[in-house]
């Protein structure tokens, strides 16, 4: 690919850089002024300023001057400036419709600026970069599609460049404090003041940026050196990824699923071990051609690691189905589908390119190429339909639960009405006030509770009761009836429906004649005793941190034969109509001997 501002060794023209350097240093310090800015008008949250009392549009504007900016920087000098101007509009206005619709589902009640949640500040990037390294080539190259070689070496370059630019940010301002920390020494206090005012912290973390991103593209040939070095490095990491997951895979018949799906992050974790074969994969593979081919024994691995990811994938589409039937859709359900979607695209494209061999002669890999443009292409698609109104999570999610709840799938004691008061934002809201007017009285009562709380944990359902996995000890021992029924968060028994088992044990702790129950958790003990509203938790317990061994699973502790009740070593104390409960301090420390 050709660039304007660089000669055939990389090196940048003189009268190129000299300009680039300054439209770049502008891009940063306009960057730096309009955040500063935003910031002043946020920061007070009880004395808000224009435009931070309008949280969509605060949203918006945050989104668009955090990354168009960025897109700038890197499209100075490789697009033509009408082209760099068209994009950069499209792009500051994509962005701030996600920023907008974003704030606008919000409640403004409980949340502070920027009103933007983590996940639209992660996605946003991704899909920029994306785009941004889809088009790039593309423009250069005067085509819908370019070369994949163009496209890994832009999107691999500017990958690298991101990542010692941010590094060189970070440096500098650990410098500075560095600095500030000598100043402060000889009782000069001016450096740690300027540093911690934000009208100049924040133009000045944006224009260093800025500086690295010129400095990191002056010679583009030390950049691909660097790349290269890195790609080498990532694609050894192949070969241990590969032996691991096909151990997995290999050990599932014997081990079963349930271990996995305990987890309560199965589909996470699984979807998280298919990125990271193929972003090794790609590593290994880099441009395709010839003079890059690795080693056989990594070109082995590569075909290994694409039939690998079909199981993975199909796993995660399994937990997520079977997570989806039992419990319905979730924001976080539906982007953990939509990142299923595109790891099925990765896993059907890479698992032709390593078994097309088998009834066609094609390059090693080749049909690779196409997936990850493809891929590329529909991971902005559904960033951009997730984070909008068109497949907006949680407006999908509160349709699916209610309908649940409408259908008889989830009666309305087990309902969680408290997920559309404080999760849903307002398409929540406005399904709870709909329920707040049903026509079955034990529904519409439960809605009005939750549209009435002030909190998430207020109120009779903060989660739909769950039934608890406790085993009793000695085997054979009987719990009381109704001890193991379902039950709400808050309880300490609503951990045991989770990942782990728990362990009880019937012993009379106050000598009344009466068993109370001691339940154990793998950190801690639980006391309950039979009240008038029935088993109720009174006293936590935990072994000596100092004294026992390390991590000890109390589950297992609880099963030693000479268990019994100890006094306390120091008493509570009352006083006056209260008392004083003692608390116990941890020094593991030995005692200091001090000297007559």
């Amino acid at each position: 690919m050709t660039d304007p501002f660089h000669d055939q060794t990389g090196r940048a023209s003189l009268g190129g850089a000299r300009g680039l350097a300054a439209v770049r240093l502008g891009i940063g310090l306009i960057q730096g002024v309009l955040l500063y800015l935003l910031y002043r008008s946020g920061a007070l949250h009880d004395a808000l300023n224009w435009p931070a009392t309008q949280p969509p549009l605060f949203g918006a504007l945050v989104l668009a001057v955090a990354f168009t900016p960025v897109m700038l920087l890197a499209g100075v000098g490789r697009l033509s400036v009408k082209a760099l101007a068209i994009w950069g509009a499209v792009a500051a206005v994509v962005l701030a419709t996600l920023g907008w619709h974003d704030a606008a589902q919000q409640v403004r009640d409980y949340f502070y600026p920027p009103y933007l949640r983590f996940p639209v500040f992660a996605f946003a990037a991704t899909a920029l970069f994306i785009a941004h390294h889809l088009i790039v080539p593309a423009v250069a190259a005067r085509r819908w599609i370019a070369d994949f070689d163009d496209y890994f070496d832009t999107a691999w370059k500017a990958g690298v460049q991101l990542v010692l630019s941010l590094g060189f940010t970070g440096a500098f301002w650990l410098l500075l404090f560095l600095g500030s920390a000598l100043f402060q020494v000889i009782g000069l206090e001016f450096l740690s003041d300027l540093i911690g005012q934000e009208w100049f912290s924040i133009p000045v973390t944006c224009l260093v940026f800025a500086t690295a991103v010129q400095l990191t593209d002056v010679r583009a040939g030390l950049i691909r050196g660097v790349r290269t070095v890195a790609l080498m490095l990532l694609s050894w990491l192949l070969l241990v990824i590969t032996v691991l997951v096909a151990g997995f895979l290999i050990a599932l018949p014997f081990t079963g699923l349930d271990g996995l799906w305990k987890t309560g992050s199965a589909t996470a974790l699984v979807l998280s071990a298919a990125a990271a074969l193929i972003i090794l994969i790609n590593t290994a593979y880099q441009d395709g051609r010839e003079d890059n081919l690795p080693p056989v024994v990594l070109r082995v691995a590569v075909r290994v690691a694409a039939v690998l990811l079909t199981p993975l994938i199909l796993i995660a589409v399994w937990g997520l189905s079977l997570r989806i039937g039992q419990h319905g859709l979730t924001p976080d359900r539906i982007i953990a589908s939509a990142c299923a979607l595109v790891g099925v695209v990765y896993a059907a494209g890479y698992g032709l390119a390593a078994l097309s061999p088998f009834w066609k002669k094609t390059a090693w890999m080749k049909p690779l190429e196409r997936t990850n443009v493809a891929a590329a292409v529909l991971t902005v698609g559904v960033i951009l339909a997730l984070f909008s109104p068109l497949l907006d999570p949680a407006r999908l999610s509160v349709g699916d639960q209610v309908a649940r709840l409408k259908r008889g799938a989830v009666t309305a004691a087990e309902f969680d009405y408290g997920f559309l008061k404080w999760d849903a934002g307002r398409t929540g809201q406005r399904a709870l006030a709909k329920l707040a007017r049903s026509s079955n009285a034990d529904i519409a009562a439960r809605a009005k509770r939750a549209q009435a709380s002030t909190s998430r944990y207020d109120g009779d359902q903060v989660a739909p009761p769950s039934q608890p996995r406790i085993s009793a000890w000695p085997k054979g021992a009987v719990l009381p009836a109704g001890f193991d029924a379902p039950v709400a968060s808050g309880d300490p028994r609503f951990a045991c429906s989770g990942t782990e088992d728990c362990v009880a044990v019937l012993r009379d702790m106050n000598g009344d004649g009466r068993d109370e129950i001691l339940l154990a958790t793998r950190f801690q003990i639980t006391l309950f005793a039979l009240g008038a509203e029935g088993w109720r938790p009174e006293a936590d317990y935990r072994a000596d941190v100092c004294a026992g061994p390390k991590n000890a699973d109390h589950r297992e502790l609880i099963k030693s034969p000479d268990m019994a009740p100890v006094a306390a070593p120091w008493p509570d104390l009352k006083l006056g109509e209260t008392t004083a409960s003692r608390q116990i301090r941890i020094d593991c420390r030995p005692p200091v001997a001090v000297n007559p």
